[in-house]
């Protein structure tokens, strides 16, 4: 089977993102959204950011008019799928209506085309057992924004063919991305499995560490090799994305976070983090603050506490065959910017002090904190 037609269904962030992506490696691609004013919008912002690629002269004007042409706004979802081989689809993270939008794609989708859903926690099983196609249906993870991110995670669910996860891989390779494979549809998937908890786990750090968040993030930053810190991090991608996230998880794997109420404190006071001006950290103006951590706050604050929760869930993560350390740490890199492997971290920082302090953990708060086998074996 050859790709050369794609279908992006939703046309928001993610959506004309990829659509970009795929239309500068080549492919033709239709962007679909109910909304005419929902395209025109996001035809804009394509033209926006080809442009600026243009006058950083990365593309020549002819190639980016070229790229333009190749993708085609339409309305229509009957006339979206003709002769589609791959589609994509990036509506918002809510089941009910992914399910609702799959059970009128299955309608009139080609037989050829296969399904692939670009969702960051949800369970590709779930979505796939909604269509009529389950083994031709895929996970294919881009991280935001798709323009710059390298990183795309690929989730087969239980019945998706070994043919599709191969092809699927091509495809991310074909538009200048790094594929990871995640072999089991499990919460989360990789990246977010590490991230999310550890926002929560930060958020605990501050009740039992009498922390400061400057500090906490100081620590993550100079000490663990973090572009920026949790909260700043967490604030950057957004406490409704953070919010929705660990109620998806920990909907479906009670092991995987231990929630901190501050998250959804700061989700129903509309404190989304850096775009509504506040969340962790308040915000005054529209450009893109960086909060001030330094080397001198970064030694107040031990966090080996969060080194640990961001261990436990990687070694879950190999017990359960979902992933490798290898793969693991490539998504660490490319997902959340890690300057340093998370495994090696946790050598210097000495493994059986991390097995100690989970230890000790699971006996003030519970058995969620118990080290996973794989890190228990690797004390010595």
């Amino acid at each position: 089977m050859e790709i050369k037609n794609i279908t992006v269904l939703g046309s928001g962030i993610m959506g004309h993102g990829i659509a970009q992506v795929s239309a500068m490696s080549g492919y033709n691609v239709i962007l679909r959204d109910v909304e005419k004013q929902f395209l025109d919008k996001a035809m804009e912002k394509i033209k926006w950011s080809l442009d600026k690629l243009v006058s950083k002269q990365k593309l020549s004007q002819q190639d980016a008019d070229k790229i333009f042409l190749r993708i085609i706004p339409e309305v229509d979802l009957a006339k979206a799928l003709q002769n589609c081989d791959l589609m994509i689809e990036a509506v918002p993270e809510i089941m009910e209506l992914k399910k609702k939008v799959y059970a009128e794609v299955d309608k009139v989708a080609d037989k050829k085309t296969v399904f692939a859903s670009n969702t960051s926690t949800l369970p590709i099983t779930e979505i796939a057992n909604t269509t009529t196609r389950p083994e031709r249906f895929i996970g294919i993870h881009f991280f935001n924004p798709p323009q710059l991110m390298k990183l795309v995670e690929v989730i087969p669910g239980q019945k998706t063919s070994k043919e599709l996860v191969e092809l699927t891989m091509n495809f991310v390779k074909s538009v200048s991305k790094e594929p990871v494979l995640c072999k089991k549809d499990v919460a989360g998937f990789i990246v977010n499995r590490i991230f999310i908890p550890l926002v929560h786990e930060a958020a605990w750090a501050i009740d039992r560490n009498h922390a400061t968040m400057t500090e906490i993030d100081s620590a993550v930053k100079f000490k663990l090799g973090f572009p920026m810190g949790i909260f700043e991090l967490a604030d950057f991608t957004g406490l409704d994305v953070i919010h929705k996230a660990t109620i998806e998880m920990h909907l479906r794997d009670k092991k995987v976070i231990n929630p901190h109420p501050k998250i959804q404190e700061l989700f129903d006071n509309k404190k989304l983090g850096q775009k509504t001006g506040s969340g962790f950290y308040e915000y005054s103006g529209d450009k893109y603050e960086r909060i001030p951590l330094s080397e001198e706050l970064a030694k107040r604050f031990d966090p080996i506490e969060l080194v640990a929760n961001m261990l436990n869930n990687a070694a879950w993560l190999v017990t359960n065959q979902a992933s490798d350390i290898p793969e693991i740490e490539k998504a660490l890199q490319l997902g959340m910017g890690l300057k340093k492997p998370l495994f090696e971290t946790g050598k210097e920082l000495g493994i059986s002090n991390i097995v100690a302090t989970l230890n000790e953990q699971a006996k003030k708060y519970g058995q969620f904190y118990e080290p996973d086998p794989l890190l228990v074996s690797m004390r010595h």
